[in-house]
């Protein structure tokens, strides 16, 4: 293609409203342009680049004997509450009604569809295994888009699912994804780490993140570099770091103290002069509308996640002002769990083999010293935390770091969720009528790009991987006035796409440094300039990744792009 019929509108100043590197440069170099919060036009450039991912992505499906199939962005209500996610996914679900007043969504995610798609159609064990896909629009009403295409209100994913007669099929099928989805990153170039995740609103039993180390990243992951443990803060487990003081040994009764005007777990560090880890933190949560007391270590923060997991309640909330009176008679503050009988306690795994600690006393501006857990008063012990940075992996020991991170994947096993809630039945070998098992697997198309710009760039653009670029060679003669310049970029350029290089010629009358200023700033891997040196017979090829540049024969300079591109 020629540069001189293309719209690439580039800009020279970074955008004020862009602050993460991939939103400054999809608007810097012409990719994007935003039309209100989290909707974005994805121009030329941005096209070109997602349908090389989309058919990568394509490519690897089919490899492994996925089904392509398109569904309906535009839902009925029931297939929702069917699953019961009508209700749970809350404000997130962009919702509507048609003429005649029936609800309507457009879809986050496809699970109710394709299970109504197999229940209408799956009869016998023999028409499974069936993995199906699709690679389409999602929308998401995000309460505060941020961070260009990485936190969106509409975006392209390609979601597939599993059909499998029993646990032995879902496992091999979610291997396959595994395996499937290492290829696909891979082939993007992109440098990932596989994480356990939290399944949060999808349901199921296990599932793993795919994500790129990014400061533009959200998602939070612990990582062991001893041993290679890795998790997603929602599902980190660790063991927490130690105390920072002893805790007092002897069998004593707890005591009560006066703290006035202390309420904070800093504020009862600085009057005691004890610090915040011999301190139990006392939360008060509502969740299925019943009260619960959480019981931490004072340096300790709740798992939101790991909490609505035991307690069975994705939509718990912290109890109000006015209950927390009613029950405990005192304030936030001052509460604690000894002397609690009218509510389920649940305790840190942290404050197991601790003793002698600080709590609430269920009085305003009194605190007990001498608190133990399973002596004075009695819990359900659980992993309820959010790991911290120098904490222990339980796995070796080691000490856990804690990174920003983009997710660009993930894998689910989704169990019977949606097949039984939903009446997906088929016959098995003898006869019966059983519920097969099934996963549900995501890529989000926007963010490989994202995630490729933030790991590749520098001060000048983008250093995209070349099966991911728009363009994976810019031909450039430095004087496009120059007759014989003009005459041998357009012979490289032929001989380029003779190859099935990716070419672009910048046929622009424009300064040398402008158009390799463009090159850089929009990605393209290789640059070709026709200059001075062509006298000799020679061209330069600049490597946009390394910036090395080679003179290399006029003839040969196709080829020399092609070997390097492997």
């Amino acid at each position: 293609m020629l540069w001189s019929k293309l719209f690439i509108p580039t800009l020279r100043e970074v955008p004020a409203e862009a602050e993460v590197a991939s939103h400054q440069l999809l608007l810097r170099a012409g990719y994007i342009r935003q039309l209100s919060a989290g909707i974005y036009s994805y121009l030329f450039l941005t096209q070109r680049s997602l349908l090389k991912i989309q058919q990568i992505v394509r490519e690897e499906m089919d490899r492994m004997g996925a089904q392509e199939m398109l569904l309906p962005a535009l839902c009925p209500a029931e297939v929702w509450q069917e699953s019961g996610r009508w209700d749970m996914m809350g404000d997130n679900m962009f919702r509507l009604k048609d003429r005649f007043q029936r609800d309507l969504c457009l879809g986050m995610t496809h699970e109710e569809v394709m299970t109504t798609i197999a229940r209408g159609e799956l009869r016998s064990y023999r028409q499974l295994p069936q993995i199906w896909y699709q690679i389409q629009t999602k929308f998401r009403d995000e309460p505060r888009p941020k961070s260009g295409l990485l936190r969106v209100r509409q975006f392209i994913m390609k979601d597939s699912y599993s059909f499998d007669l029993d646990q032995a099929g879902l496992d091999a099928a979610y291997e396959q994804h595994y395996k499937t989805y290492c290829r696909i990153f891979d082939r993007c170039g992109l440098e990932y780490t596989v994480v356990e995740a939290h399944s949060g609103a999808m349901g199921g039993s296990q599932s793993q993140e795919f994500v790129v180390a990014s400061d533009a990243g959200e998602d939070l992951v612990a990582i062991c570099k001893g041993c290679g443990y890795s998790a997603n803060l929602a599902k980190a487990a660790a063991l927490p770091s130690a105390p920072l003081a002893t805790d007092p040994q002897g069998d004593l009764a707890p005591e009560e103290f006066h703290t006035p005007g202390r309420k904070t777990i800093a504020e009862v560090a600085a009057f005691t002069g004890l610090p915040e880890t011999v301190q139990m933190k006392s939360l008060v949560l509502v969740a299925d509308g019943k009260p619960v007391l959480v019981m931490l270590r004072g340096d300790h923060q709740l798992n939101e996640s790991k909490f609505a997991a035991v307690a069975g309640d994705p939509e718990f909330r912290p109890a109000r002002p006015d209950e927390i009176r009613e029950w405990f008679g005192a304030e936030a503050g001052s509460l604690g769990p000894v002397g609690v009988a009218n509510m389920t306690i649940l305790a840190d795994q942290a404050l197991s083999g601790r003793r002698n600690m600080i709590a609430g006393a269920n009085r305003d501006d009194h605190h007990l010293r001498h608190v133990t857990l399973g002596e004075d008063f009695q819990a359900e012990i659980h992993d309820l935390r959010q790991v911290a940075a120098g904490d222990l992996c339980t796995t070796c020991g080691g000490t856990l770091e804690i990174r920003k991170t983009v997710e660009i994947g993930h894998i689910f096993k989704l169990g019977y969720k949606y097949s039984d809630t939903m009446g997906l039945r088929v016959l098995n070998v003898d006869g019966k009528e059983v519920t097969p098992i099934m996963g549900s697997y995501g890529i989000g198309i926007e963010r490989i790009l994202c995630a490729a710009i933030e790991l590749y760039h520098d001060k000048d653009g983008m250093i995209l991987p070349a099966a991911i670029a728009p363009f994976q060679v810019v031909i450039t003669p430095a004087n496009n006035s120059d007759a014989l310049q003009r005459e041998a970029a357009q012979k490289v350029y032929q001989n380029c796409l003779a190859l099935g290089i990716d070419a672009l010629l910048d046929d622009r009358d424009e300064r040398p440094g402008v158009k390799f200023k463009d090159a850089d700033l929009i990605g393209v891997p290789f640059r070709i300039v026709i200059g001075k040196k062509l006298a000799n017979g020679l061209v330069e090829l600049v490597e946009r990744k390394t910036r090395q540049s080679v003179d290399v024969a006029l003839a040969e300079a196709a080829t020399s792009v092609k070997s390097r591109l492997g």
